[in-house]
């Protein structure tokens, strides 16, 4: 009886330290594990990568007003039609397809005289009319020279006002993809070199925020939290930013 009996406490006893052994080597691999998540959370580093192009606009939209002032509405509607002849023919000689030209309607006010205190009277003065062309075309060229040519309709007797042209570029949507690439690779390598140091590497991309888009003239330095889109200029530079994070190995 008492070898049975002792024959069991050691049984326990052996029992006891193989839960230990098998709870200590549990907490060993929960560790470790702990530790590897840990790390795969912390050992990271997050840049900001760019890239620029300079692009050529392919679409221009202008316009030009023609004005006429006089006592008579009768006759001002008429000058008016008149002139609105003259600049479509200008422009059509200019090898503008007539398809082109898009003409507003007439604009009409009324200026009445003054007083001798210079308050306005009841009394029309002149009636003033003016009416607007626009052209939109991707002959970019063509149409910027005839927006600085254009005030030689004041030699036809034309009051005409060439306001500034707006430059597009219609293929941004396959510009951006190609831009974004060529910033995330910048990031990478940004990373690269800020990490090389260290001896350790760059491992794979873990995340990646687009920035603003910017379109600005060539030389210009503006930047914007809500991006640009130059409208001014022919020749635009165009600046993609992405922000990235990368594993480190």
């Amino acid at each position: 009886m008492e070898g049975g009996r002792m024959l069991r406490n050691s049984q326990i006893i052996v029992l006891g330290i193989c839960i230990a052994a098998a709870t200590i080597v549990s907490s060993i691999i929960l560790s470790q594990g702990f530790l590897k998540v840990t790390k795969f959370v912390k050992e990271q580093i997050i840049v900001t990568g760019s890239a620029q192009k300079n692009i050529r606009s392919d679409y221009i939209v202008w316009r030009g007003i023609f004005s006429i002032r006089q006592a008579d509405l009768k006759s001002a509607y008429q000058k008016l039609g008149e002139d609105l002849v003259k600049v479509k023919k200008y422009l059509i000689d200019k090898r503008v397809d007539e398809k082109e030209i898009i003409v507003s309607q007439i604009v009409t006010n009324k200026i009445y005289k003054k007083n001798e205190k210079g308050n306005d009277t009841n009394e029309i003065q002149w009636y003033a009319l003016s009416q607007t062309v626009e052209l939109c075309s991707n002959d970019v060229d063509k149409v910027d020279k005839i927006s600085r040519e254009s005030t030689e309709l004041i030699n036809d007797n034309v009051e005409f006002e060439s306001q500034a042209p707006e430059y597009f570029y219609t293929k941004l949507d396959e510009l951006k993809i190609e831009m974004l690439a060529k910033a995330s690779e910048n990031a990478k390598q940004r990373a690269e070199s800020m990490v090389k140091a260290t001896g350790n590497k760059i491992g794979f991309m873990r995340s990646a925020r687009m920035g603003v888009f910017q379109i600005t003239p060539i030389n210009s330095t503006e930047v914007s939290d809500w991006g640009v889109n130059d409208t001014t200029s022919i020749e635009k530079k165009v600046t993609a930013v992405v922000s990235a994070s990368f594993a480190i190995e």
